[in-house]
């Protein structure tokens, strides 16, 4: 079980490998897809309701963050961002959080540094080694694309 703080006011997240499965099936011309499972979706919901926001800082952009920002009014999107310390800086910075007030999940190598800077730092059990060897990192028991993202919310939504 995660051990978060009542005083998260933001979820800050990557998009590919946390929310999805980390897969990309790609079309006959040539336009990508992912799999995104309703779980992860109804996290997104859980959060919103409870007035907890919820920050996308992706390496891609696709039509699924694009329908979740809208449906969600997230305020805080950003996609073909490959290194991301800056955004997440500027997030920090715009609504004056404190290292209580928000988390980071993350599960490769461009996630490193916004993780090593967030004192509540999540990765999922198939994130890559160095993310996993990171100190006080919390690894959740749901997997990539198949409720992680979802366990995330559950904690802070109960």
């Amino acid at each position: 079980m995660l051990k978060l703080p009542d005083t998260i006011k933001w979820v800050i997240t990557d998009f590919d490998g946390v929310v999805t499965d980390n897969f990309v099936y790609i079309n006959d011309d040539g336009s990508m897809t992912r799999r995104v499972n309703f779980k992860d979706i109804i996290g997104f919901y859980l959060l919103y309701t409870k007035g907890i926001n919820v920050a996308i800082i992706s390496g891609e952009s696709n039509s699924t963050i694009d329908l979740l920002q809208k449906k969600f009014n997230l305020q805080e999107v950003h996609t073909k961002i490959h290194i991301k310390i800056g955004v997440l800086k500027d997030i920090i910075a715009k609504y004056n959080l404190s290292e209580e007030e928000y988390l980071y999940i993350g599960d490769d190598i461009n996630d490193l540094e916004c993780l090593k800077y967030s004192k509540y730092k999540i990765t999922v059990p198939d994130a890559m080694d160095k993310v996993l060897a990171l100190d006080g990192i919390q690894v959740t028991e749901r997997h990539c694309g198949n409720g992680a993202f979802r366990e995330v919310a559950d904690c802070l939504s109960d």
